[in-house]
């Protein structure tokens, strides 16, 4: 049962081909352009992310043979317009794009967000399509008047993929949804005085929907078969958690991405606590996921690289592993985004920090405590989760580096886990895709042999994927993790009271924010 799955993030699209053993064969790899034409926007072409996509699906299929079906997830939130015809009306505004932040803050002056937290267990930032089309309304009314439904990334590429308009019960989750129903709450259109955008919100689609079939005109360009079965998936944070294995309530995965993501699964019985995280579903019924994706994340360490003037990540890892724990008194606060942040906690106003510079610092203290700064918001979204986790599933490129695996599970005081798949993501989107089909999944999804292609080139597998050997291949449901690191007692104690340093320094700090 070959397929071919999609996962499109912010800044790198890849396709996976999985042979029919559930293995990962072959891997193409493309960047994806985010545009920022003023100070505080991100945005993407539509199209230009639909042909990079594609161009990746080609030369997986090309090296892949026959396919069984095609499934799809991506970057979440945001709001990707398109029209009647199912066409673009102007570039996607993007989940980390900040240009509703005055939207945003008078909701929170006019009470809009105590309420709708109180509602939904979840916050409201800039990038989320409530403010989003808010602003449009006021600052481009034209683009609405054109437009016939607001997707998400996925959606858009399903569109594309199918001719069908849909989104997935995860991207509808936040913020339009209710909780308890997964149903689009007239409440909370209300709340935002968005009633009129209903219109726009297509149905979430069924567990048991999330099927079209490929169009003759999309089958052409990505060289398949016309009326392949298309899965949409749930968009790339619970998708890697259900790549991961972390499906059960008490599990818990890790994205060391362009965002770190910390996500714990709950059960719906489950009270979701203070607002300072997303509640999103999972994808397996009955199943939610609590979610903290910072807007703090690896463009903080390649902003370091550039600071130091470093060659790369692991040349960061390499100086911060020659200073001691605890960087010499430094404490980072890596809240560089101009959006601010939004978990654990929501702040549009938060800035970083770097507090206790004296003489006696060098490169090396800087480093440790970018990448310290960096883990100890994993901490900070570990505390606010309602549920505690067993261990830690890590995946997303800063999941190459040894010692933030070590510093991870020292400042979580967890052990951490993880997976010989390169690309979790888009092993979520394929054990959706064989859910969504009745198709049985394989026992096993543990590559034998590194596919063609060097690391990090495409068709390369990440070397971290197999930093310890992979676990014996009976494995129910497809999914095979193994520990990569313990947590050293001593190193946990140290890191327990470093993070208590850290709250304290945030608060002193936060008095300067806006």
């Amino acid at each position: 049962m070959a397929a071919i799955c999609v996962d499109a993030g912010t800044t790198m699209i890849k396709a996976v081909g999985y042979d029919d053993h559930g293995r990962e064969s072959a891997i193409a790899r493309r960047p994806a352009g985010v545009d920022r034409p003023r100070a505080g926007w991100a945005e993407q072409d539509m199209d230009a992310v639909w042909e990079t996509a594609a161009e990746c699906v080609r030369e997986v299929a090309a090296r892949l043979g026959a396919v069984e079906f095609l499934a799809v997830t991506a970057q979440g939130d945001g709001c990707w317009l398109v029209d009647a015809e199912g066409a673009p009306t102007g570039p996607a505004i993007l989940w980390n794009d900040g240009r509703a932040a005055d939207v945003v803050d008078a909701w929170a002056a006019g009470g809009v967000l105590t309420e709708a937290a109180r509602l939904t267990g979840s916050p409201v930032f800039a990038g989320l399509p409530c403010a989003i089309l808010a602003w449009l309304r006021d600052r481009d009314p034209g683009r609405l008047e054109r437009s016939a439904a607001a997707l998400t990334c996925g959606g858009w590429l399903f569109a594309r993929l199918t001719g069908r308009i849909a989104i997935d019960p995860s991207d509808a989750s936040v913020p339009f949804a209710d909780p308890a129903t997964g149903e689009y709450s007239p409440a909370l259109l209300s709340l935002y005085g968005l009633e009129w955008a209903r219109r726009l919100l297509p149905e979430p689609l069924p567990d048991d929907g999330r099927a079209a079939p490929l169009t003759p005109r999309a089958a052409a360009r990505l060289g398949l078969r016309p009326g392949l079965p298309v899965v949409l998936a749930p968009y790339d944070v619970p998708a890697t958690a259900i790549g991961t294995g972390a499906t059960e309530p008490g599990r818990a995965c890790v994205v060391l991405g362009t965002t770190i993501c910390t996500a714990v699964v709950m059960d719906p019985a489950v009270p979701v606590g203070a607002p300072t995280g997303f509640t999103v579903a999972l994808g397996p019924p009955g199943r939610l996921l609590r979610v903290f994706p910072t807007l703090a994340g690896t463009e903080v360490i390649d902003w370091a690289c550039r600071l130091l003037s470093l060659g790369g990540p692991a040349e960061l890892g390499d100086l911060a592993a020659s200073c001691p724990a605890g960087a010499g008194g430094l404490v980072f606060l890596p809240y560089l985004s101009p959006s601010g942040e939004r978990a654990p906690f929501l702040d549009p106003d938060a800035r970083g920090a770097l507090v206790g510079l004296t003489l006696d610092h060098g490169p090396p203290h800087v480093a440790r405590a970018v990448l310290e700064g960096l883990t100890l918001t994993i901490r900070d979204c570990l505390e606010a989760s309602p549920v505690r986790p067993s261990d830690l599933r890590l995946c997303g490129g800063g999941s190459s580096s040894p010692l933030w695996r070590r510093l991870i599970a020292a400042v979580a005081a967890l052990p951490v886990l993880g997976s010989p798949d390169a690309e979790a993501g888009a092993r979520g989107a394929h054990l959706t895709g064989l859910r969504a089909l009745g198709l049985d999944p394989p026992r096993a999804a543990v590559p034998e042999e590194p596919p063609p292609g060097e690391p990090g080139e495409p068709g390369g597998v990440s070397e971290w994927a197999r930093i310890a050997p992979p676990p014996a291949p009976d494995v129910p449901g497809g999914v095979a993790v193994h520990e990569l690191e313990r947590p050293d007692p001593a190193l946990v104690a140290r890191y327990d009271a470093l993070y208590r340093r850290f709250l304290q320094v945030r608060r002193a700090v936060s008095e300067t924010w806006g």
